[in-house]
């Protein structure tokens, strides 16, 4: 079982958090695929971001490719088993409306559950990542009062322990391979 915990990722929920703490993200962890490859599996060709100014970043991570979207089209979370082909993705997504986490393996689809009801997964293998869910303090049971402290964190964590990918700071601030998601979902 893999050390990391919800706190490596705070940094990244920050980045994406409005002066209200409202997350909107976007994010996917494909093992041992690069970043162009993982573009190419979802249709993004590299270039510019578009005239939306909306596209996906992939950054070269430590295991594989770690994709961020700009953008509300949720073009990642909806290719997820494409990503999956050959190896395994896991994608989080955090919005006003939504707050999921999936994770496919060689195109098929492991778990999927909302960050707030755990208990309602769905999948092959829906316990597959049990474990790692309570060893990061997931409400896997739906009986805390509230909300947990940072589910959008866990899941970046739990993300990384379902690909072995791991996105640091450092690479985050290095440049990306980018490219424009207009062609695949029009923002107009």
């Amino acid at each position: 079982m893999s050390s990391t915990t919800a706190a490596a990722y705070k940094w990244l929920c920050r980045e994406f958090s409005d002066d209200l703490g409202e997350i909107w993200l976007f994010a996917g962890f494909v093992r041992d695929l690069s970043p162009e490859h993982a573009l190419q599996r979802i249709g993004v060709i590299p270039g510019s971001l578009g005239e939306s100014g909306f596209g996906v970043a992939a950054y070269a991570a430590d295991g594989g490719t770690a994709l961020i979207e700009y953008g509300w089209a949720g073009i990642i979370y909806d290719h997820d088993m494409e990503l999956s082909e050959g190896t395994a993705a896991a994608v989080v997504r955090a919005t006003i409306n939504n707050r999921d986490f999936t994770c496919s393996v060689d195109g098929r689809l492991i778990t999927t559950f909302s960050l707030c009801s755990y208990r309602f997964r769905e999948g092959a293998d829906p316990d597959r990542l049990q474990a790692d869910v309570e060893d990061l303090g997931m409400d896997i049971d739906g009986d805390r009062l509230g909300f947990p402290d940072d589910p959008v964190s866990s899941a970046l964590a739990l993300a990384e322990r379902a690909t072995g990918v791991h996105l640091s700071s450092a690479r985050f601030a290095r440049p990306a391979l980018i490219g424009s998601t207009d062609h695949i979902h029009p923002y107009c």
